[in-house]
């Protein structure tokens, strides 16, 4: 009913958006004769920004013609690779003429990056896929909206989420024989899953797997999301935030969590500063600064776009993942497309190369719920695993805006790089399974002399100016950087970035001694033959 409800709102609304629409350009055209008058200057700029608040966002477009490669443009074609009911795989294929670039762009490695099916469009890794271009083939999983998805297609599942991860990968790696993984936030469990599925059956799994920003063990350092989906029961969820689709969409009748119940999750998150943002943008209206209103609205029709999610879906992640923590606990079964139920084993997972990212003032997923899963994986070599803490990036800073083409893709470009050769068969020794404990990790750390984190290449990032400390006390939630939540394009004009990579301390001799790292052969990397083709 509340669906409905929103939709016959939102279509009466219809003409007076319109109408504002109009009005900010009657007001704001220096030929109409409403602009002679004293008033027009506001006029526009107060119909502008209830246009901007009325309007209904639609998806946006990744709109990435071209890229830069060592001052050479490349044109960039964007297509669907595969179509799914509830997914489309697309690639970024890029062309050019030039026979040296043509050259170096043939040996790069290729990457699927999972974009997060939890509110936003998979466009919200924009910043993400168009650095990565640079230097990688790149795929990225675009999610539908739940809502344009006739229910002739059924039902999606956190299962199907899983085996759509692993068919993608199959996809990319018969083309090029194998590739690189990156998962945001939500994707990072599925991912999880999906490898080491793949690596129990025996096949064979991407060169790495970088997990950023990702609830792995949401019972380490709970955020308010985490809080709310923990403290809430199943039911509750079904009842309060589950309703069907209206008639007038594709999938009618279709259960689904409404896209505009996130948006207003979202907004909960940070009202004072949404508040100051949509003022400010009057203001920069009202001074004809059009540079700082272009950045406001670029920004917003990204943030304000948001899909439907199907109800299966969103309960079961809801259950495995913040509720019964089945992946930490190791009691995870997935049933596959061809209807076999397997358990999930992270321990299975040998010669994948490890790559976790943090962000310190992560209010989505605190810190080290994604560096539990090195806990996971122990199989893996500690020389093929890595961590990375982003000292003041919250949670959009890791994977977009500039410290994440500054700071954070430099440290993924390198390890990507470092780890795009096979593997050799690592032969698996009994060992007992690992319980992820629910303490902190300093306690976790203390008693093991050998924990992962001590043997695991660890690079921090620090401030350029010292910052106030943040206090991180147990179960509390840490608040979101403003400055990442709303990037460098929504401030104003001038701003400089506030840190820089420092190198960090080297090991003690004794952790070199122990680490199995110090004990292996320097691996020359060597890239990947490629077809010969016009465009890669």
């Amino acid at each position: 009913m509340l669906y409905k409800t929103y939709e016959a709102r939102r279509s009466l609304m219809e003409p007076f958006v319109d109408f504002a629409q109009a009005a900010a350009k009657f007001y704001g055209n220096p030929q109409s004769p409403l602009a002679k008058n004293p008033l027009a200057q506001r006029m526009a700029a107060g119909y502008s920004l209830i246009y901007r608040l009325g309007k209904d966002y639609e998806k946006p477009a990744f709109g990435i013609q071209t890229v830069n490669v060592d001052g050479t443009s490349v044109a960039i074609h964007e297509r669907i690779e595969l179509d799914k009911p509830f997914c489309e795989l697309r690639r970024f294929k890029r062309f050019t003429d030039d026979p040296a670039t043509l050259t170096k762009l043939k040996g790069q490695p290729a990457v699927l990056i999972v974009a997060p099916l939890s509110g936003h469009y998979a466009t919200l890794l924009r910043d993400t896929v168009k650095t990565m271009l640079k230097d990688h083939k790149v795929y990225i999983t675009d999610w539908k909206n739940a809502r344009t998805v006739p229910l002739s297609e059924g039902s999606f599942h956190l299962d199907d989420y899983v085996n759509y991860v692993q068919e993608f990968i199959r996809h990319v790696q018969g083309i090029y024989g194998n590739c690189h993984v990156i998962s945001v936030c939500q994707p990072t469990v599925p991912v999880l899953a999906a490898v080491s599925l793949m690596a129990s059956r025996g096949e064979t799994t991407p060169l790495s797997m970088t997990m950023m920003g990702g609830p792995i063990d949401a019972r380490k350092s709970p955020t308010a999301v985490n809080n709310l989906a923990m403290n809430k029961g199943y039911e509750w969820f079904e009842n309060n935030v589950i309703y069907r689709v209206p008639s007038n969409f594709p999938g009618a009748g279709r259960r689904v969590y409404p896209g505009f119940l996130q948006h207003t999750g979202f907004v909960a998150m940070n009202p004072d500063r949404h508040a100051t943002s949509h003022y400010d943008y009057f203001k920069d209206l009202i001074k004809g600064d059009d540079a700082s209103a272009d950045a406001h609205t670029k920004f917003y029709d990204e943030y304000n776009a948001v899909l439907d999610m199907d109800a299966d879906y969103y309960l079961d992640t809801i259950k495995t993942v913040f509720q019964e923590f089945k992946l930490v606990n190791g009691t995870w079964e997935v049933t596959g497309v061809d209807g076999k139920i397997e358990k999930v084993k992270p321990q299975d997972i040998t010669t994948t190369a490890h790559f976790t990212i943090e962000g310190e003032l992560d209010d989505i997923s605190g810190s080290g719920q994604t560096e539990a899963a090195h806990g996971l994986c122990y199989n893996i070599p500690k020389a093929k695993q890595k961590h990375l803490e982003v000292k003041g990036a919250g949670h959009y800073g890791i994977f977009s805006g500039r410290r994440w083409r500054d700071q954070v893709y430099p440290v993924v470009k390198a390890f990507i790089l470092d780890h795009n050769e096979a593997p050799a068969k690592v032969t698996l020794v009994p060992v007992a399974p690992k319980k992820i404990a629910e303490s902190a990790p300093a306690a976790s750390a203390a008693a093991k002399p050998l924990a992962v984190a001590e043997t695991r290449p660890v690079v921090k990032l620090l401030p350029k100016q010292a910052a106030k400390p943040v206090a991180k006390a147990a179960g509390k939630p840490v608040t979101t950087l403003v400055s990442d939540l709303f990037p460098e394009s929504v401030r104003k004009p001038g701003a400089k970035p506030v840190a820089k990579p420092v190198a960090h301390t080297a090991p003690s001799k004794a952790a070199q001694a122990l680490s199995p790292a110090a004990k292996l052969p320097a691996r020359k990397t060597t890239a990947p033959k490629a077809k010969t083709a016009r465009g890669k």
